[in-house]
């Protein structure tokens, strides 16, 4: 059975990201191991918002047409 995964909100996303950066600053000396796992869930976590605001981006534009196209018909 494959497990389904949830899509995030670019807002979840960006709490991870945060939460990120904040265990980043807190660490005296950073264990590359675990530095470098954080760097790559980091890295997901931006391609993921890319997408999410790409797709905001796109369903802007069409709500944006919708409303060009209702004007020029008054």
């Amino acid at each position: 059975m494959v497990k389904e995964q949830k899509k995030q909100t670019l807002g979840e996303a960006l709490k991870k990201l945060e939460a990120i950066v904040g265990w980043f600053e807190e660490q005296e000396e950073v264990d590359v191991e675990v530095g470098l796992k954080k760097v790559r869930e980091g890295v997901g976590l931006i391609k993921e918002g890319r997408k999410c605001l790409a797709e905001v981006e796109n369903e802007f534009e069409e709500i944006t047409k919708l409303l060009e196209e209702d004007s020029d018909e008054a």
